[in-house]
């Protein structure tokens, strides 16, 4: 190894604990993984710690929901992430959450840092609170009209119709999206961080512009322009404002310090959850935590999404250096991933689960090859397209990189005992001058996060070592005795640089690497086992039984990859007349006509719900909907459109609970999209159009129940 060893502490973003990974996730986390493995490889010590974000108002309301604590929301969220990590061949060396001693200890420690440095301000904020619920209501459990265009059902800090940003306290007619109440304003003490301090701001200007210690600007080009447009031009007070740190009771997260009744923004402890990761990984392993952080030369390695840029190039690095803690070495940031050129949509047969992947046995080094064939140091959107995605895994991975072990094993087992050629490296040898100008390129493309660069340098390799079988015809050597040399030297250099490519590959497709190990007898790949510098051979001599490495892709993998969309004949989202009876067998005397009998399991595939009914108006152009806004209990409101406008005045039905299908698939209708069936009963006579009644809920149930 020629650079000097480093150590490296590598962490991804935190996922929010209300929810299983997604496939955006997965991503971050293949990239990472990728660059973690390849210094492993460089004989490099990394420390790659991950932990789940388990606090914030949005985590106390589902657990609430589900009639849980929110350490038992979150422990089992926590209890499915096993699967994926393991599934992807993600290596972190520590899992953890943020709802720990260590991240409390940690969070107020940093705290009182902050508070020694003068950069902690106490204020009086006024706010909306919800009279129902007992509780200050964070921005997006506000909903209301927008100020600017008048746009109904609008979040408290922005509106989707015409992008206007605001404070909650502008919406017109405002109501909780938690109980449908009118929220009071109220005013409470909430602790700010100065961000706008001129030492912070200072600080920021050096850092965002800095460089690493191998001299490498520690931001992108695209994130330090941002950075810097957010920080301003230096003026006096700068630019920057200054965060609000706390959040009052009730509240799932760390109590501020000397403060009664507050607790940290989420946004707060999140990130240090990041080094009570680490300090619980150094625990398990008996390392000095405070050492090792405080070390000039650990390297502290950040890979996020570009939607948290701001948290962690202003926030995070200004909270550690006043908080008295080392600031990150580089903060590396991607784009999103898209299915053919759009955003991800179930509705519209493109979302992509994970598990699911994994569940219908599809190969997780095709997913991570595949990334990191398209992934950069750029912060550019990563696009999954199924048709390029068996053309790049079938054509490099079986094509080009599998087919030379398996065309060339054959002949050595057959005609050598599995034994290989002698073939000493020297200076002369324009095999070994090119393996070693390939590894320094992969090498670079490699610490430079251009894995797609890599992939490109090492399937070149494969094509020309498969021009060179070709252009040797093994299959015509066997033939000749007198050529028995010439045979065993152009196999054993196809092994070879297949040995070789295997160790380039190795971050990306680890799995496929231990088992080539196997076959080669070379346990634990590492990047001095490439085998190219002159005077050093390879460390393979031989080759086992040779069994195939790789299946390819088959197209119709994707039928049972992506989430269905919702059928053209889906049933339409208005109110319907619904008559139960019970489960099993049909009662003797079952009129003609009437339904098919339903076992207990097709009915339980309902999702029968509590809603409450938000707003409710007529829908113009429509002599049958009426457009209901409901609440579900789950954050945020629904609409679906009912055909009871000839039973009900609007006005009759704001406040009321009713009954509501929740998991029908959402439908595009001429007026807007309905994301429901409001559930109603009538006679089936058409001379009574009037003759329908919404299914009740008795007193005390609360938006979200489910109905069973």
């Amino acid at each position: 190894m020629t650079a000097p060893a480093r150590t490296l502490f590598v962490t991804t973003a935190l996922p929010y604990a209300n929810g299983p990974f997604h496939i955006g996730h997965i991503m971050e986390y293949i990239q990472a993984d990728i660059w973690v493995r390849f210094q492993r490889m460089r004989g490099h010590t990394v420390h790659f710690v991950g932990a789940d974000d388990a606090h914030g108002a949005p985590i106390m309301i589902a657990a609430e929901k589900e009639g849980l604590s929110p350490q038992d929301f979150v422990a089992r969220i926590a209890a499915g992430r096993k699967a994926y990590l393991d599934g992807f061949h993600i290596s972190f060396d520590h899992w953890h959450s943020t709802d720990s001693p260590e991240n409390t200890e940690l969070s107020q420690s940093i705290y009182r840092g902050l508070k020694a440095h003068g950069l902690i301000d106490v204020r009086r904020v006024e706010q909306f609170f919800d009279p129902v619920k007992g509780m200050f209501l964070p921005d997006r459990y506000i909903k209301g009209e927008c100020p600017a265009c008048g746009a109904k059902d609008q979040y408290g800090d922005s509106c989707e119709a015409c992008g206007s940003v605001y404070s909650p306290t502008e919406l017109k007619n405002p109501y909780s999206a938690l109980s449908g109440a009118q929220p009071e304003l109220r005013s409470s003490d909430h602790y700010f961080f100065r961000l706008s301090d001129p030492r912070c701001q200072a600080f920021l200007r050096e850092w965002t512009a800095g460089t690493d210690r191998h001299g490498e600007p520690r931001l992108q080009p695209e994130v330090l322009a941002k950075a810097q447009e957010w920080l301003g031009d230096g003026a006096e007070g700068g630019s920057l404002a200054d965060w609000d740190i706390s959040r009052d009771a009730p509240y799932f997260g760390i109590e501020i310090p000397d403060a009664p009744g507050k607790y940290f923004y989420v946004w707060l402890d999140a990130p240090i959850g990041y080094l009570a990761s680490l300090k619980a990984h150094c625990a398990k392993r008996g390392i000095d935590f405070a050492a090792l952080l405080a070390d000039p030369a650990t390297e502290q390695v950040h890979f996020i999404g570009k939607d948290i840029i701001y948290f962690h190039v202003l926030f995070w690095p200004a909270t550690l250096k006043f908080g008295g803690h080392k600031t990150p070495d580089r903060v590396n940031v991607h784009g999103f991933i898209t299915v053919s050129g759009e955003k991800m949509s179930k509705s519209r047969g493109t979302g992509i689960s994970p598990l699911r992947y994994l569940e219908i046995g599809m190969n997780p080094e095709w997913l991570r090859y595949y990334i990191a064939a398209k992934l950069n140091a750029r912060v550019e959107d990563v696009d999954f397209n199924p048709d390029d995605f068996v053309a790049r895994v079938n054509s490099d991975l079986v094509g080009k990189y599998v087919n030379i072990a398996s065309r060339a094993a054959n002949f050595v087992n057959r005609h050598f005992d599995g034994k290989l050629a002698a073939l000493a490296a020297d200076a002369s040898d324009p095999h070994a001058a090119r393996a070693a100008e390939l590894e320094a390129a992969v090498a670079a493309a490699y610490e430079g996060r251009e894995f797609g660069r890599a992939i490109r340098l090492v399937m070149a390799y494969a094509d020309e070592v498969n021009q060179y079988f070709d252009a040797n015809k093994p299959w015509e050597l066997a033939k000749d005795p007198a050529r028995r040399d010439a045979l065993h030297e152009v196999c054993s250099r196809c092994l070879l640089a297949f040995h070789r490519m295997t160790i380039l590959l190795a971050p990306i497709l680890p799995a496929t690497a231990a088992r080539v190990e196997a076959f080669f007898g070379t346990p634990g790949l590492r990047w001095d086992d490439l085998g190219v510098r002159p005077g050093t051979a390879s460390p393979a001599r031989a080759i086992g039984r040779y069994e195939h490495l790789m299946t390819r892709v088959d197209p119709k993998s994707f039928d049972a990859l992506f989430e269905p969309p919702a059928p053209a004949g889906a049933p339409d989202a208005g109110a319907a007349a619904v008559s139960a009876a019970g489960a099993g067998a049909a009662p003797s005397g079952q009129p003609p006509g009437a339904p098919a009998p339903l076992s207990i399991d097709e009915f339980a595939k309902l999702d029968l719900r509590v809603a409450r009914i938000v707003a409710a108006e007529a829908v113009e152009g429509s002599d049958k909907l009426l457009r209901l806004t409901l609440d579900l209990g789950e954050g945020r409101t629904r609409t679906v459109f009912s055909g009871i406008k000839a039973a009900y005045e609007p006005d009759r039905l704001v406040g009321r609970m009713t009954v509501v299908i929740a998991n029908l698939a959402p439908r595009k209708m001429k007026f807007g999209i309905s994301e429901g069936m409001v559930l109603s009963a009538s006679a089936d006579d058409p001379a009574q159009p009037a003759a329908l009644f919404l299914l009740d809920v008795d007193e005390g149930a609360r938006p979200g129940m489910k109905v069973r």
